[in-house]
């Protein structure tokens, strides 16, 4: 089993994230957290990398509905979508929360992470 989607784009990298960010936002989802790890990396290892951010994204309702079912949940959220610079193009690559949530053991989970997986294969496909 696949832990990601991704699809690689022709476009500007900065442009990419405006564009990955606004399609979130069309399937419910709001940017919580950027990790730009390029900047992170220079920062802290004085290492030249790629670049690469990491968007937190989070569908409240969603959230919300996992949270109630699972207290301990908020570990693997928000959802972790990645926008890398790679040589054939600008790759973008969402988490499938079905693969994650299948290391917690709670059933209630299920209905949830179908939705969520739904939403960001939608995300990914509509890029």
């Amino acid at each position: 089993m696949s832990y990601y989607f991704s699809k690689t784009l022709q476009k500007d990298f900065d442009e990419t994230i405006t564009y990955v960010t606004e399609a979130l936002k069309k399937e419910g989802f709001g940017v919580l957290t950027e990790i730009d790890v390029k900047a992170t990396m220079k920062k802290k290892l004085d290492v030249d990398f790629k670049p690469y951010k990491i968007l937190g994204a989070c569908n409240p309702p969603f959230a919300y509905e996992a949270l109630k079912n699972e207290d301990k949940i908020g570990s693997m959220l928000p959802c972790n979508v990645i926008v890398i610079q790679q040589e054939s193009g600008v790759e973008v690559a969402a988490v499938d929360p079905i693969a994650s949530m299948s290391a917690v053991e709670n059933p209630a989970l299920g209905d949830v992470a179908v939705k969520v997986q739904s939403k960001l294969k939608a995300v990914i496909d509509n890029l």
